[in-house]
């Protein structure tokens, strides 16, 4: 063993512990001088295995010596707290002579001025405060003495433009310190060595890590007392919490996860309806909630005072809850990443077992469940995709640079080129890429706001020499452009939390909503605050965020396939396909439950209309895309207006009772599946240059070309809409080949509309054999689509009752 390694082993074995073979493998491949990525399950000892090579290197190599050595970077601030405390532990008990910092946006202005003066030899960061320090003009001092860089959570980084700001903000450090040393630390992730590639760039052969002890994850579906052939009948979601309260115990505690935050106020009032008596022992945490509401929850769930959180993916990740022995999701996780990452919230220890109930909102959740199950037995979890070379994080990057230490055009592409995001950047990219920072492109010279770089013919680099441009750069650094946020505050007293500026348009004052646990008053609005007071009434209004939607993963809908052909065969061999028998046996009556390699293809006529139902189970995204491109497709051949509902099984599209759908199906199904001019015909179909508009805001911003302005003085969402809409408008109009236009074309083909994945499912569609069935009304597997175009057009009540009368409806037809 490395001598180097003594200080280390000395203080595992004053702590009673072991070092497990995985953490012992990193620090020796650490000593070696090389970098790598560990992947291990939550709760395995991961941090100790990142930093404890490190501090042994730095103990062994002048431990006197000042001026930051080990970066930290961790995608939440909140868990920079928890790794503060994990790192300080050894080194305050062994009295080695080193400092711990943390420096994001919760710092304060002298706490970051201190370090600056003196850095910490450890710092703890995010991917943004990284930037903020890149765009510092002592920069190059500051990160001089820079050995090594750990990335937390990097799975969880990767596959957003966060990943390629840190991409970005790496290559730079790797030039300024050549000897520099990365590891990166993932949960199971099913593209590893690309994962690895990314964290590492391109000029560094990684070790790969894994080998922790493997941990089971138990899982146990919450059942309804029947269920009969009509998923959305109303008796699940919110109307099962009677089973899910019986299923929790008070002395065991629980986290519940939602998906989304609207979600998750909803089942926290429904809770605390249910139980009383749990008042003061339950919370709700999710991130529009202060954070010093959220630091005293987490503080309190570590000390055993809150025994159940309602929460969010804002607890999926590292925050060290020993004490919680119990995982709920609520809804289905849609992949099967984020049911692993959630349950390893549980039993959160080497080798421990992760207790995971599952409470499914509606009926077809449980044939998901059942695919969760058998994906899990397989092993097999779900790829992260990286973005390739987004110019927008570029751009931002290259500003911030010129604002901090400056760039050499020559040097810098060299190191980008290093980062795996940018390693095919084009030079004439690049060259855009200047020509836009420089002089403002093609339409923008005429305003200095856009010239924001100026050439140092002495130090031979680009500079920001405007002290505003500096300034207003620095305040809108970052990658993520959620809606502009309205603070809710007491009207005397405490912050509560946000909520997006669209909710609060809506509201009138001496309106009532439900939010971060309470029911409030609104008052008044002013200066992007909202105004509240606690009131009495009782209120349904909860906030709704953007972005709620989730999608299943392409290897969730695999298996989904294959649990509805197991279902067909009568193979029902899990307890949620079993509970499921009744309406797998209704929807064989009424029509087929299609085998893998068949389309089900519905059609029927109501009142409503004529109804086409698809089944290709790809998920909500793609359905979107193949649904529109359906509709756009048999307008053409018969002019009519078509209306479009998606789910995750599904799609239904919905015309005038005189629509000949069902010969339209029967006549033109290659018409329906043809691939050729896809991206041309989708175009035609959804209103792309809308969609692209609305991206297009989010790249501009990114790219620095708007802001959110001063504090103090932030632009609403309605502003910022108007200048991106102004400028995509000027861009279209005289520079149509502009980069960034490109860009937002492509993330909405690729990201938003899943081109890759629509095109597999049409090709899939056309090698399955089509089984067309003309229902005289709508089948089981129709129900849950019909409900979603009632959810869009009608109150939650008005929903409920609708589908009670057609459930009724439907009962009395069968006799």
């Amino acid at each position: 063993m490395n001598a180097a390694l003594d200080p280390i082993e000395a203080w595992f074995e004053r702590q009673g512990w072991e070092p497990l073979k995985f953490q012992r493998d990193t620090w020796q491949a650490y000593l070696n001088g090389s970098s790598g990525l560990i992947q291990v399950p939550t709760g395995s000892g991961k941090t100790f295995a990142a930093v404890m090579g490190p501090l042994a290197r730095m103990l062994a190599t002048d431990p006197e010596r000042t001026g930051m050595r080990l970066l930290y970077l961790t995608p939440l601030r909140a868990l920079s707290r928890d790794l503060a405390l994990a790192i300080r532990e050894p080194i305050a008990a062994m009295g080695w002579p080193f400092r711990v910092g943390i420096r994001n946006g919760d710092s304060s202005s002298s706490d970051r001025s201190k370090q600056l003066k003196s850095p910490p030899h450890i710092l703890i960061t995010t991917p943004e405060s990284l930037s903020l320090l890149l765009s510092h003009p002592k920069a190059d001092d500051f990160f001089s003495g820079l050995e090594t860089v750990v990335l937390d959570e990097w799975h969880e980084l990767m596959g957003s433009k966060r990943g390629s700001q840190t991409e970005l903000g790496l290559s730079w450090l790797r030039q300024r310190c050549p000897d520099l040393q990365t590891w990166a630390i993932s949960a199971t992730i099913g593209n590893l060595k690309q994962a690895a590639l990314h964290a590492l760039g391109t000029e560094t052969e990684p070790v790969i890590i894994g080998g922790a002890p493997a941990r089971a994850t138990e899982i146990r579906s919450i059942l309804p007392d029947s269920i009969d052939g009509f998923p959305w009948a109303g008796h699940l979601g919110l109307r099962m919490y009677e089973h899910l309260v019986a299923a929790l115990n008070p002395g065991i505690s629980t986290l519940l996860f939602t998906n989304t935050r609207n979600q998750s106020e909803r089942w926290h009032q429904c809770l605390r309806f249910a139980c009383p008596e749990m008042d003061g022992a339950m919370a709700l945490h999710h991130s529009a909630i202060d954070r010093s509401e959220r630091e005293s929850i987490e503080a309190a769930v570590k000390a055993g005072e809150i025994r159940w959180v309602v929460c969010t993916s804002s607890l999926d990740l590292g925050v060290d809850f020993q004490p919680v022995e119990q995982v709920v999701q609520i809804g289905s996780p849609k992949n099967l990443a984020r049911l692993l990452q959630r349950a390893g919230r549980s039993a959160h220890l080497p080798g421990g077992t992760s207790q995971v109930l599952f409470m499914p909102t509606n009926a077809l959740e449980l044939l998901e469940l059942s695919a969760v199950r058998r994906g899990l037995d397989d092993g097999l979890v779900e790829q992260r995709k990286p973005p390739q070379a987004p110019l927008d994080v570029l751009l931002q990057h290259l500003t911030g640079l010129a604002c901090g230490p400056g760039f050499n055009p020559e040097q810098t592409l060299s190191a980008i080129r290093t980062a795996a995001a940018f390693r095919g950047l084009s030079d004439d990219d690049w060259s855009w890429c200047l020509l836009f920072l420089e002089q403002g492109g093609e339409c923008l010279t005429a305003y200095p706001r856009y010239r924001k770089l100026e050439w140092d013919v002495d130090g031979q680099r680009y500079r920001v020499r405007d002290a505003s441009i500096a300034r207003l750069h620095r305040l809108n650094i970052g990658t993520i452009t959620a809606a502009p946020a309205i603070t809710v505050r007491f009207v005397r007293g405490a912050v509560l939390g946000h909520v997006e500026e669209t909710f609060i348009g809506q509201l009138k004052p001496k309106d009532v909503f439900f939010f971060a646990g309470r029911q409030l008053e609104f008052v008044r609005l002013r200066e992007m605050t909202a105004y509240v007071k606690l009131s009495a009434r009782k209120t349904r209004t909860v906030p709704a965020w953007a972005g709620g939607q989730m999608a299943l993963s392409d290897l969730l809908t695999h298996h989904l396939r294959r649990e509805v052909d197991r279902a067909q065969r009568g193979e029902l061999d899990t307890p949620e396909l079993q509970a499921l028998q009744p309406l797998f046996e209704r929807q064989q009556d009424l029509s087929v439950l299609p085998r893998a390699d068949q389309l089900l293809i519905e059609t029927c006529r109501t009142r409503e209309g004529s109804h086409l139902f698809a089944y290709p189970f790809e998920g909500r995204f793609v359905h979107e895309g193949i649904g529109f491109l359906w509709a756009s497709r048999l307008t053409q051949l018969e002019r009519g207006t078509i209306t479009v509902s998606v789910n995750d099984y599904g799609f239904e599209l919905l015309a005038p009772k005189s629509y000949p759908m069902a010969e339209l199906v029967e006549d033109h199904a290659d018409r329906l599946l043809e691939r050729q001019n896809l991206a041309q015909d989708l175009q035609k179909a959804l209103n792309l240059s809308e969609l692209q508009r609305r991206r297009f805001r989010a790249i501009a911003q990114i790219a620095g070309l708007m802001n959110r302005g001063f504090p103090g003085s932030s632009k609403s969402a309605g502003q910022l809409q108007i200048s991106a809409s102004l400028l995509f408008d000027v861009f279209s109009r005289h520079e149509p080949d502009n980069r960034l236009l490109k860009q937002a074309q492509r993330e909405v083909l690729e990201d938003q509309l899943e081109l890759d994945r629509l095109e597999a499912a049409l090709e899939r569609s056309a090698t399955q054999e089509w089984v067309h069935a003309q229902t005289p009304r709508p089948s089981p597997l129709a129900f849950p689509l019909l409900v979603e175009r009632l959810n869009n057009r009608m109150s939650n009540e008005s929903v409920l009752e609708r589908v009670q009368r057609m459930r009724d409806e439907a009962v009395r037809r069968e006799g």
